[in-house]
């Protein structure tokens, strides 16, 4: 049975590659991208004692340096934020995918150590050549049972963009709506924002 700390290290993986996907000619196809990226991801892990021991500063230099160009976050963190995204002000949205940024980097910073002896296994892309928004389905293997790891991607003017990720049949940004969605309805936007600045303060520091 996978337990806690396994499955974060899975997730840890799926967000790395999140954050550490490097810009790329635009007609590199999805499957390609990911596949590539994985490898890349994994191997830097095994290989920094830094990101092994959970060093936050390590990780967020690497989401700095490299989120942007490569991973439609502004969407990922629309999507998160649901039908609220409209009525915060251009500021808010600024600090919301900030503070967003920082919550998946913070909450899987730890887990990186977990990545061990992994190694993941592609399914065949399911998708024609017009299609501008695809799903990445792969496994990752290790002790115990396989996990179900997929990516959502979508074809933009500068290549393919990852924006949600699923583990084990939950997709992140679903979560995150709920929690987002409730803490929205309670206290507004600001309140959202503050929540997760106040989150993200109470994390610094912590590696597990």
């Amino acid at each position: 049975m996978l337990n806690r700390r396994s499955l974060l290290g899975v997730v840890a993986v799926a967000t790395s590659a999140l954050v550490s996907l490097p810009s790329w000619a635009a007609d590199e196809a999805p499957e390609a991208l990911v596949k590539r990226i994985t490898g890349e991801v994994m191997a830097a892990v095994k290989a920094d004692p830094a990101i092994q021991a959970g060093d936050v500063n390590r990780i967020i230099q690497l989401v700095d340096e490299k989120i942007m160009p490569s991973v439609n976050f502004s969407r990922m963190t629309a999507s998160a934020v649901g039908r609220h995204w409209r009525q915060a002000t251009p500021e808010q949205q600024k600090q919301l995918q900030e503070e967003f940024k920082t919550l998946l980097v913070r909450t899987y910073s730890g887990a990186l150590g977990e990545v061990k002896d992994q190694t993941v296994t592609f399914r065949p892309l399911r998708a024609r050549p017009e299609d501008t928004e695809v799903v990445v389905r792969s496994e990752v293997r290790g002790r115990g049972e396989p996990i179900q790891l997929d990516y959502r991607m979508e074809k933009m003017a500068d290549g393919w963009k990852i924006y949600d990720l699923n583990v084990l049949g939950i997709w992140l940004v679903e979560t995150y709506r709920t929690q987002f969605s409730q803490e929205i309805n309670a206290r507004g936007i600001d309140g959202l924002i503050a929540a997760l600045a106040q989150r993200n303060k109470s994390n610094t520091g912590k590696t597990g």
